[in-house]
């Protein structure tokens, strides 16, 4: 009897260490998956997408990755969600797997992070012909900053004219699904500074110098879009916590967006972008649901 108490304890202990949520230290090392293209859309270093096919001619539906980082030099995250972009093209989207200039390279910040992230979506439509890819099928999946700028992708419709970040005609994005990023950036910036710095945000948007940082920079300033979101958060996530995106949705939803909050259970912060994890799994079936939406 004994022996099969011990037994049982131990059972439940390699349970409850294969239950804990994945750190950063898993995260940084996934394997770097090689492209089937890689396209550069400015001269500067980190100007720089990736294409990810899956099998067939198309026309495919497309996702646009958008990695996390604090928006800081000092930090990955194009190579690591690669992981990502191959996992999704073997489940049959084409992925444009994108990087951006952060605060420490030239040029980065208001306006040129920002610009990077509209001139890499819409390359797109150079690129669609030659790849098979339908852009009337696209959604942006965002992690951490990746997560708000995907969400301010999806929002350039509504830039106020005169803003250095306004095009004439943006690539239009049918839903977002954020994970664990920021929608709010003048509301929840205080969370967001706690891991990523109290300059951080400020850098960003350039506050030294701007009377309205925040009117073209923050996706809740361009509330409605019109474009469906889903806020995703592991329930142990100390960065940008659930209650961050519950209360993200319940603003898109106030100003008549259609928007979801999805809390996952056992998942922080960096399950999100792990193929291997069962948060990885929930969001893929986030994604099938809302492209199936997109293609009625």
């Amino acid at each position: 009897m004994l022996k099969g108490l011990l037994a049982l304890v131990l059972m439940m202990s390699a349970s409850m260490a294969a239950a804990e949520p994945a750190s950063l230290d898993d995260y940084m090392k996934l394997a770097r998956h090689k492209a089937d293209e890689t396209m550069r859309y400015g001269p500067a270093p980190s100007q720089v997408a990736e294409l990810f096919l899956p099998k067939g001619a198309g026309p495919h539906p497309v996702v646009v990755l958008l990695h996390g980082g604090c928006f800081l030099k000092q930090y990955e995250g194009f190579p690591q969600t690669s992981a990502l972009a191959a996992d999704l093209a073997g489940r049959g989207y084409a992925v444009w797997n994108v990087e951006y200039r952060k605060l420490g390279e030239p040029g980065a910040g208001y306006p040129g992070t920002f610009q990077d992230v509209a001139t890499a979506l819409d390359r797109l439509r150079i690129e669609a012909p030659k790849h098979g890819l339908d852009l009337r099928r696209v959604i942006a999946i965002g992690h951490s900053a990746g997560g708000h700028l995907a969400l301010w992708a999806a929002s350039r419709g509504k830039l106020p004219a005169g803003s250095p970040l306004r095009t004439a005609d943006p690539l239009p994005i049918g839903a977002v699904i954020s994970l664990a990023g920021i929608g709010d950036l003048k509301g929840q910036g205080k969370v967001f500074a706690m891991p990523c710095g109290d300059d951080t945000i400020d850098r960003l948007v350039d506050t030294a110098h701007r009377k309205q940082p925040f009117a073209d920079t923050s996706p809740a300033e361009l509330l409605p879009t019109g474009v469906r979101v889903v806020m995703v958060h592991g329930v142990f996530d100390p960065v940008m916590p659930p209650y961050t995106g519950r209360d993200y949705a319940m603003m898109a939803r106030k100003a008549g967006d259609q928007a979801e909050a999805v809390t996952i259970p056992g998942a922080a912060h960096f399950d999100l972008v792990i193929p291997s994890t069962p948060a990885w799994k929930e969001i893929v079936a986030i994604l099938d649901r809302e492209m199936k939406a997109l293609s009625r």
